[in-house]
């Protein structure tokens, strides 16, 4: 049986760290993450296209599409389970150019969002949907930056520790979602 190999990496992210991932290593982040949604994502980039500062400076940062539960008593979070990222394709080549390095979330991404990950060296990786709860776990403090009129969907700064993802999209056109479709319909 092949040992699972885990590589640890801290936020924020580099071209050299990003260079020497590949699609499919599994990986636990810790440092910081950023949180935002579909109505985050709009005014993200209705803040860069009218020339306004962003509420964080986004290069070498990744962002988290995610709109947690609230917290209960005691807990930095609620539950924090990945959201559907193609809702977040229209946006994100915006925010890849302004130097964003990674997202995570669930489900695969537009060919324009890939091509611009490729040129612009940032990385997708998935988070685990359905464990929500567990991955709260993961985050040790949750703060509202941005946007706290949209509740749920308000631009988080989160501290995490150990946070596991997996990389479906590396810089070189690797796609854990495609090559793990020709894995399983290759089996006999």
């Amino acid at each position: 049986m092949q040992e699972l190999k885990i590589r640890k990496i801290t936020t924020p992210l580099t071209d050299d760290v990003i260079s020497d991932l590949r699609a499919g290593d599994k990986i636990e982040l810790t440092g910081v993450l950023y949180t935002a949604r579909d109505a985050g994502h709009k005014r993200l980039v209705k803040m860069i296209k009218d020339g306004d500062k962003l509420p964080f400076d986004i290069k070498g940062q990744v962002l988290y599409f995610v709109g947690p539960t609230p917290a209960k008593p005691g807990m930095p979070i609620g539950s924090a389970g990945p959201t559907t990222s193609g809702r977040m394709d229209l946006y994100s080549p915006h925010l890849i150019k302004c130097g964003l390095k990674g997202m995570i979330g669930k489900g695969a991404r537009a060919k324009e969002v890939i091509e611009t990950m490729r040129e612009y060296k940032c990385i997708y990786f998935a988070a685990i949907g359905g464990v929500a709860a567990l991955l709260s776990k993961k985050i040790k403090k949750a703060e509202v930056i941005a946007f706290e009129d949209l509740g749920t969907e308000a631009i988080r700064r989160l501290e995490v520790e150990n946070f596991p993802v997996v990389v479906i999209n590396d810089i070189y056109g690797g796609d854990l979602y495609k090559e793990g479709v020709k894995q399983y319909s290759t089996r006999e």
